[in-house]
């Protein structure tokens, strides 16, 4: 990475992903990669934006006010650092986070967190499609199980890994999380 600050995106790592079933989700060091990227962003100073998504359905885990619709301790944001809030899956829809990036003078970003199919996928298309220089870290990043259009049922590695093909090389740069703390 150049000189210039690359923007360090933690996607919805809040306390309501805990709930599914761990045994349907894939990267269970996720969250140790993601701890490990937060720590050598602080220490560089760089900025670092949390997403929080907020359902737009009440019984939702993530409506307002709701336990799951807090940050994970452990990665939650600092006083410092910017917030986003969502309601969709793309951080960059009305949330002005594409503003927010180009007043700093920032058009690289990282992208961390849940779930690699949906908010993952669809934040690192729109960073792509908007001119940012973009990675997706695979091994903090991660999914869940689920059955496909034609019925077939997928393990969340093959969900994650087929996301990841989705924006390779087209969207995004994939990278493991050693592989962005060797280019800081």
């Amino acid at each position: 990475m150049n000189n210039e600050p690359v923007a360090l995106i933690v996607i919805d790592m809040q306390r309501g992903m805990k709930e599914p079933d761990a045994e349907k989700r894939n990267n269970l060091d996720a969250e140790r990669n993601i701890q490990s990227l937060l720590a050598a962003w602080r220490r560089a100073g760089w900025p670092v934006v949390s997403v929080r998504h907020i359902s737009r359905a009440k019984d939702s885990p993530f409506w307002p006010g709701q336990p799951g619709a807090e940050f994970q301790p452990e990665l939650a944001p600092l006083d410092t650092e910017h917030v986003v809030e969502k309601s969709v899956p793309d951080a960059f829809i009305q949330s002005g986070l594409e503003r927010w990036l180009h007043v700093r003078g920032i058009s690289s970003v990282v992208l961390v967190g849940v779930s690699t199919n949906n908010s993952v996928e669809s934040t690192a298309r729109t960073a792509g499609n908007l001119g940012f220089s973009t990675i997706v870290v695979s091994d903090a990043t991660f999914t869940f199980a689920k059955t496909d259009y034609a019925g077939v049922w997928r393990s969340a590695d093959e969900v994650h890994a087929m996301s990841l093909a989705n924006i390779d090389r087209e969207y995004a740069s994939i990278m493991s999380t050693r592989d962005v703390l060797g280019l800081l």
